[in-house]
């Protein structure tokens, strides 16, 4: 691990701008895709580059602010009320090397931006569904991208970071230093990581999208779904959502108001293959949709079609060592059409190379889980009705429980107690977080996340 030391300058002098609030420019500054919550800091540093993000750090440490930090907004759940935001959305930087598969990225890159640049190489990342996500973010939540059954946790194939940490240091950790596995998967608790080098793959196509069964045959999909993916390859990965459509006018017609379930499909073999492997899907029944095609890897996005726009949303999930009829049947009781909180329900297929140990120390556990539930709810301020709902959908499964992704807890951020960070990790993993917690932020500056407290 290598340090570059923090200056002595006594106030936030840096080149990316500086908003207070009532400043033009601050609203649009702390605007992030979760609209339930929005950070209300003392200070924004909209940091133009690395050198930015020190500064901004060794200002907060010196004041004892706590520091929050922002590319996209997608993940915020404990938003900052004063202390100091690092927005990240200015460096966007990524430059590949295709002669060692690898990208460097700058802290505020979407998704979006390394598919393309590294697109024009033959080449590919372990992105998630969503290619407006960052890119950082992503990494240090563990990383279950599209294509994770073959290839793993995009964590794992990390190479180096350079970070800043609670001290006001630039630190550049490689594989073997103590920070650098911890901070993979950790969630932001240890400082501002102002680029990452990750490992690329020869990957240009992919046959995938989406099988859309309307409101009938939905529970005969679910079941299908659940059956099938008992035998599948781990070249194949794919998820089932099962939600009421809203009534927007940019949702197509035969699927405005109704009740669907949709399977999302993700293979890496040829594209005969696949069609030969989703034949038992398509033969729950007739489709509102059928996207599933050989398609280049640029258009990948179109798998999962997450949503491209602001909006408000909080979210629980489960980490499970099976799924269960029993258990997809009370699913649906709890949180089918007739839910009295609307409920997005999205069972994930996981196993493949995601049981396989990753690099030394990658803070990223429950790897012998086999699927994952995630419960997505809207609205602007989650009580404890929701708080409720979400429990009792967990208690559903806590005969199958191993326990939850931290990645995948959205807003809610009242609840987002030790508890429940404990619950993300392993016992010996989250003691050792703790302990690196105290030695690198004792503070706890970096404590706007699911937090782990120095101990």
């Amino acid at each position: 691990m290598t340090t570059t030391p923090h200056s002595r300058t006594g106030r936030l002098d840096t080149t990316g701008p500086v908003f207070r609030p009532g400043d033009p420019g601050y609203d649009e500054e702390i605007r992030g895709f979760q609209t339930a919550y929005t950070h209300r800091p003392a200070v924004v540093l909209g940091a133009a580059h690395a050198e930015d993000i020190r500064l901004g750090v060794e200002y907060a440490a010196r004041q004892n602010l706590p520091i929050a930090v922002q590319a996209t907004g997608h993940g915020l759940s404990v938003p900052a009320a004063g202390g100091l935001l690092i927005g990240t959305r200015r460096l966007t930087g990524v430059v590949v090397d295709p002669v060692a598969r690898t990208a460097r990225v700058a802290a505020g890159a979407p998704a979006s931006a390394l598919i393309a640049a590294a697109g024009q190489y033959g080449l590919a990342p372990l992105n998630g569904s969503s290619p407006s996500v960052g890119v950082i973010g992503y990494h240090l939540g563990g990383g279950l991208g599209i294509l994770a059954r073959t290839h793993g946790y995009a964590a794992d194939h990390v190479r180096a970071l350079d970070m800043v940490t609670a001290d006001g240091q630039s630190r550049r950790l490689e594989p073997g230093d103590e920070l650098f596995a911890a901070v993979l998967g950790s969630g932001g608790n240890f400082g501002v990581v102002t680029a990452l080098e990750l490992e690329l793959f020869p990957i240009t196509r992919v046959f995938g999208g989406q099988l859309t069964f309307g409101t009938a045959l939905v529970e005969p999909a679910l079941e299908a779904w659940r059956q099938w993916t008992a035998a599948v390859p781990e070249e194949l990965t794919s998820a089932i959502t099962l939600m009421t459509m809203p009534e927007l006018p940019m949702i197509p017609e035969p699927l405005r108001g109704r009740y669907i379930a949709t399977i999302a499909v993700a293979w890496t073999g040829p594209a005969a293959a696949g069609e030969a492997l989703v034949a038992p899907l398509r033969a729950v029944g007739p489709r509102l949709a059928d996207t599933l095609r050989d398609m280049p890897y640029a258009e990948t996005d179109s798998i999962h079609r997450d949503p491209d726009f602001p909006h408000a949303y909080t979210a629980t999930n489960a980490l499970l060592s099976e799924l269960t009829a029993t258990a997809t049947e009370s699913l649906l009781d709890t949180a089918g059409a007739e839910a009295a909180i609307p409920t997005v329900l999205s069972l994930r297929h996981l196993g493949g190379a995601l049981r396989r140990p990753g690099p030394a120390g990658v803070a990223v556990d429950h790897r012998d889980a086999e699927y994952l539930a995630r419960f997505i709810t809207g609205g602007e301020q989650p009580g404890d009705g929701l708080r409720a709902h979400h429990d009792a959908l967990r208690k559903i499964l806590s005969p199958w429980l191993i326990g939850h992704s931290p990645a995948f807890l959205y807003g809610a951020g009242d609840w987002a107690d030790e508890a429940q960070t404990r619950a993300g990790y392993a016992a010996a993993t989250y003691a050792r977080l703790a302990a690196l917690k105290a030695a690198y932020d004792p503070g706890n500056l970096f404590r706007h996340n699911r937090n782990i407290r120095p101990r």
